[in-house]
């Protein structure tokens, strides 16, 4: 029998997801179409109500607050909390003292599924990086995702799933398209790795995985089709009707290192592929002059 046709099976499954937000949304749509009951955490009172009016059970929490609601007894945990520079929080107080708070709050042994990113790398000069290539961020935020990783593999509810996502892009988002519209130089170079994966096959790995008997601590998520950035870029000023792309190589880069992401390990185990397998031809099929 293989790692594909293992899964766990319930009448009702019992999720929580911290970060209902582009990924999470998704994810929580596809556990309740499946029968689960779902709660879902969010800062906002207006968010609360609005899940609320979707079939999710909102739990009002800041997970950067020294004291945390009491917490429901679930299967799962799905962690894809969002970082807001409006918030005013740092990095490490929402992904590591938020994390260990909430871990430390959160009652039973749920599955702790953990969205981090392929930032953890910084500029590999184009090199493939998979699972088995060690991690070295120069960027805050990687260094704050790795210590998170690190936080929940010593934690008594790890080592949970811990996926590395590539970027993520679907209808209303694309890597970096504000300042392609706005003619604002993009801070990379032109010639370097893009590593991208569609909305709809991250949240199918995340509902795939949380049912997983056996799967492994770790994951890098991406379609596994690298496109240069110069190529991605073009196209999406064609389809946008936006002034073509610039780059400034010189520029402080806060995203943009340059790495080919290997994800052969998530779909051999899976027994598939993506649905979208290549970006730069999928991004054609999406409504993409929405503001």
């Amino acid at each position: 029998m293989t790692l594909a046709h293992l899964t766990t099976t319930s009448p009702q499954r019992r999720r929580l997801i911290v970060g209902c937000g582009y990924l999470g949304l998704r994810v929580a749509k596809r556990w309740l179409a499946s029968g689960s009951q779902v709660w879902a955490a969010t800062r906002s009172s207006d968010r609360a109500n609005i899940f609320k009016n979707a079939g999710l059970l909102p739990i009002e929490m800041d997970v950067t607050k020294a004291s945390l609601p009491e917490l429901p007894s679930v299967d799962t945990v799905l962690w894809s909390v969002g970082f807001d520079r409006a918030s005013g929080v740092s990095h490490y107080d929402i992904h590591v003292r938020g994390l260990s708070r909430f871990l430390d709050a959160c009652p039973g042994t749920p599955r702790i599924v953990l969205c981090s990113s392929t930032g953890v790398w910084a500029d590999e000069d184009g090199r493939v990086v998979d699972e088995s290539t060690p991690p070295h961020p120069t960027r805050e935020a990687g260094r704050v995702l790795l210590e998170a990783e690190q936080l929940l593999n010593d934690h008594r509810l790890g080592p949970g799933i811990i996926l590395r996502f590539a970027g993520l892009y679907g209808p209303g988002r694309l890597p970096r398209i504000d300042q392609l519209r706005a003619g604002i130089p993009i801070p990379a170079d032109p010639e370097s790795w893009l590593n991208l994966i569609h909305i709809d096959d991250a949240a199918n790995v995340i509902e795939t995985l949380a049912e997983r008997i056996h799967a492994r601590k770790l994951y890098v998520v991406s379609d596994g089709t690298p496109v240069q950035r110069k190529m991605w870029y073009e196209k999406i000023a064609l389809l946008t009707n936006s002034p073509p792309p610039r780059f400034d190589t010189e520029a402080p880069r806060t995203r943009g290192a340059d790495k080919r992401v290997d994800a052969r390990r998530l779909w051999s185990d899976l027994g598939r592929g993506p649905m979208h397998p290549d970006s730069f031809h999928a991004v054609s099929e999406l409504s993409l002059n929405e503001p």
